[in-house]
């Protein structure tokens, strides 16, 4: 029998808790909306995306499809900010396509076109894990996440008040080899564009360990580590960061696989660090992922499928609820992104 054709069913005799809506509103501090991620909700009725999101109880949400370039961040903003001010927060972005032509010049370029996306109304700063990976200077060489050319970004983040969400590396299984031993195997097998083995690529450690070094060298401007700070595998690396950097914040999007075969390892980080972490999704704006990620957070159910799939997407295994309580959950669903991202609160 082929791998992908086994699809055991647990025999255990657990509960299933159903969680229709969060305990709290929620505030989605990292999802999309675009045509790669969200399914091209800017090209859709912007009420059927309220009534998606009502029906889920999220109250805010942030979209980091903003990019950088005049015409998407516009469609952007003039499809849900303007409309719905309340609802929504648009992220920009920084074009490192532009590098090589733009030379010694792209940093501060890069910075001048942030003060721009700010004026039109994009009220944070999305990195993707390109840097670090694929984006190369003028010479062809690969730029390292912390390059100090580039400061004036992460400086002009930090002057405009715009966080900074970031997105380096991870999961770590995408930079070991794709042999028996790798737990993404099948993950892989289906995007093998995913695979960043070391080498070619830069080793994992070295791009998270520029990231820490990135967050400590720029104080005043704050930075979410997307994905529970790149590295959820490793919960211990990423409360060590938290604790140097007052600056680092987390969000929890699309790492329920990793969090939740830990749940005794996550619990405790949740409630240490229960300032620190935002509620996040990544899975686009569907009441059906969002109600697992509830279960998860809420309950204390065992051994359940964490996402809406019929197959695990991440992994073959199974996740654990971590039973908050009520005063942690009251953070991580819309405190922490009421105080950091909307300002207020």
């Amino acid at each position: 029998m082929e791998l992908e054709n086994f699809h055991p069913q647990s025999k255990l005799v657990t509960k299933t808790t159903l969680v229709e809506k969060p305990r709290f509103p929620a505030f989605d501090a990292h999802n999309h909306l675009g045509e790669d991620f969200g399914g091209g909700w800017d090209q859709k009725p912007l009420p059927l995306l309220l009534d998606l999101l009502d029906q889920a109880g999220i109250l805010r949400y942030v979209d980091l499809d903003g990019g950088w370039g005049e015409h998407l961040l516009n469609a952007h903003l003039d499809h849900f900010k303007q409309p719905a001010p309340e609802r929504f927060l648009v992220f920009g972005g920084v074009d490192w396509a532009q590098w090589p032509e733009k030379g010694n010049a792209f940093p501060e370029w890069a910075a001048a076109r942030l003060r721009f996306q700010k004026e039109r109304g994009a009220e944070g700063l999305k990195i993707w894990k390109a840097l670090g990976l694929h984006v190369k200077d003028q010479t062809g060489s690969l730029v390292d996440v912390d390059d100090p050319r580039l400061i004036p970004i992460w400086e002009t983040a930090g002057e405009l008040g715009l966080p900074v969400i970031i997105h380096v590396a991870d999961p770590v299984a995408f930079f070991d080899p794709i042999d028996e031993t790798n737990e993404r195997w099948e993950e892989l097998g289906n995007h093998p564009d995913w695979a960043f083995t070391s080498p070619p690529f830069p080793p994992f450690l070295h791009i998270v360990n520029c990231l820490a070094n990135l967050v400590t060298c720029h104080p005043h401007t704050i930075f979410i580590g997307a994905h529970v700070g790149c590295y959820a595998e490793d919960l211990g690396w990423v409360g060590a960061l938290l604790e140097r950097c007052p600056n680092f914040f987390v969000d929890i999007s699309a790492r329920l696989g990793e969090l939740g075969r830990q749940p005794f390892t996550a619990r405790r980080f949740f409630l240490k660090y229960a300032d620190r972490i935002l509620f996040g999704s990544d899975m686009g704006p569907y009441p059906e992922a969002y109600r697992v990620i509830y279960r998860f957070l809420e309950s204390g159910d065992e051994y359940f499928n964490y996402n809406a799939a019929p197959l695990p997407m991440q992994g073959r295994w199974h996740v654990h609820g971590l039973y908050l309580p009520d005063e942690v959950l009251e953070k991580v669903y819309f405190r922490n992104a009421q105080r950091i991202l909307f300002n207020y609160g």
